[in-house]
């Protein structure tokens, strides 16, 4: 019997499978989660650094100082009872436990150009998955779609990041018949169950598109800020902030609207409204110093890492 996420029903980069999520870990080198491995201009560093804790220190031992040893670490007390210079040594936490959680819900399956932003998002759960795995730490995840949430709690264990995969693609694959959801409730729900995982020290990485989100949400992800390190990823795609020049007629299966795209105000208020929103969105997380990037639908998830990380965009 053939693998669905296999199957030709499910077209490249209108849905995902998990052998394409499985090759993403090849891109897992381009990124670092930790703030001690950002560069300066990175959008994880310089100020959000300091939020971004990265992994803990762990005091070990008390030796002889020797040089080249950092003065900050100098004991004075040892110091001064034994009459000879002596340095604390401390070794990184072994680990800082992960939770990835990824939008699949219906509005995500929309796609101008190239990619469904249901795809992008289920890729760029993936690299991040792998990129944790590889620094030695637990990975769980969280797959919220319309019909439900699914939950893998974080291990160290290479299969259950196959399990947090397997839920991505099942819900992903599932978009084709879902249905829309009230889905602030959908999303209250899942970030109440996520708050009974996440306690204190935790990476928290979030990709959405972030458009449906209420200030209860917002509210929400900004106290699990206060105790954990929350990343947020928006993918978007061109469409939602410029529309083409051209009339056509945009619609799902309730509803169509026709729409001029050659009427410049209107072309000028998608773009400046996207814009605003996004801008907004931004300044509400700078002020709980949430990291926000963007992906988007239409350039390859390696590019647009390696330019993250790299500080060159925004």
């Amino acid at each position: 019997m053939k693998n669905k996420s296999l199957h030709t029903d499910y077209p490249k980069d209108v849905f995902t499978s998990l052998r394409e999520l499985l090759e993403m870990e090849r891109f897992a080198q381009m990124m670092s989660l930790l703030a001690n491995k950002q560069k300066v201009k990175s959008v994880l560093g310089g100020k959000h650094a300091s939020k971004l804790r990265g992994r803990g220190l762990d005091f070990e031992e008390v030796r002889n100082y020797v040089k080249g040893d950092d003065i900050r670490n100098i004991d004075w007390k040892v110091t001064a009872r034994t009459k000879q210079t002596h340095t604390r040594v401390f070794s990184e936490e072994k680990e800082k436990p992960a939770l990835i959680i990824v939008d699949q819900s219906k509005p995500m399956f929309f796609g101008s150009q190239k990619r469904t932003k249901s795809v992008v998002a289920a890729e760029l759960a993936a690299v991040s998955a792998f990129r944790v795995l590889k620094q030695g730490d637990r990975v769980g995840g969280v797959v919220i779609a319309d019909q439900g949430v699914d939950i893998i709690q974080p291990k160290r264990d290479r299969r259950n990041i196959l399990r947090f995969f397997e839920k991505i693609v099942s819900r992903n694959q599932g978009l084709r018949e879902s249905v829309v959801s009230k889905s602030e409730d959908l999303l209250k729900d899942a970030m109440a169950k996520i708050r009974n995982i996440v306690t204190h020290d935790y990476l928290v990485v979030v990709i959405s598109d972030f458009n449906k989100y209420s200030p209860d949400i917002v509210r929400f992800i900004s106290q699990i800020a206060q105790h954990n390190d929350v990343i947020l990823a928006k993918v978007t795609d061109p469409m939602e902030r410029d529309i083409p020049t051209a009339k056509f007629v945009a619609g799902d299966r309730d509803t169509q609207v026709s729409v001029d795209g050659k009427h410049k105000p209107l072309r000028e208020h998608f773009e400046t409204g996207f814009e605003k929103d996004y801008q907004q969105f931004q300044t509400q997380m700078k002020k709980h110093r949430i990291p926000v990037f963007s992906i988007n639908t239409v350039e390859s998830i390696d590019d647009q890492l390696k330019e993250v990380f790299a500080g060159r965009k925004k």
